[in-house]
């Protein structure tokens, strides 16, 4: 399964996002979505899986949920927008992912753009960094990846250009 990573569009999908998700097989979106025009043109593009972040509104919330946690081909998934990092994750998940850990650790919110095991919990966690214009980031960026068989691999950090 072929992944699409993306987090913090804040209402703006730069139309290079469907050129380098094109062999995607979903697109998961971990939050700060904006409107539901980008939720519509990514989903008629590929199958979407989002949660929302804290700059979405109530029907943005009722549509996706805070936390998503999931099984893709053999890794177990949580993904949500406000998660932190290995040894500074928020307080809000930190009890469940010290008790439960998945294999797959997504969040956005920072827009600071991290790959980085958590070797004592034995996780990856993945925060793809921000694809819209509005943040402090200098750099839009995504990420694409592969899951086979338990297997996370292929990840690729992709720069869509400077922020504008």
């Amino acid at each position: 399964m072929r992944i699409g990573l993306l987090s913090d569009t804040h209402s703006y999908l730069d139309p290079k996002v469907f050129q380098y998700f094109e062999e995607c097989d979903e697109i998961w979106h971990a939050g700060d979505i904006g409107t539901m025009d980008v939720v519509d043109q990514l989903e008629e593009f590929r199958p979407l899986r989002a949660v929302f972040g804290n700059i979405d509104d109530k029907d943005m919330r009722l549509r996706f949920p805070e936390d998503d946690r999931f099984e893709c081909e053999g890794v177990d998934v949580w993904m949500t927008h406000i998660g932190g990092y290995p040894g500074r994750y928020n307080i809000r998940v930190r009890e469940e992912i010290r008790k439960n850990p998945p294999k797959l650790f997504i969040c956005g919110h920072s827009h600071i753009l991290k790959v980085m095991p958590d070797k004592k919990l034995g996780l990856l966690h993945i925060n793809p960094g921000a694809c819209g214009n509005h943040g402090f980031h200098k750099v839009r960026t995504i990420i694409r990846f592969t899951i086979e068989a338990g297997n996370i691999k292929d990840l690729e950090v992709v720069e869509l250009g400077y922020r504008g």
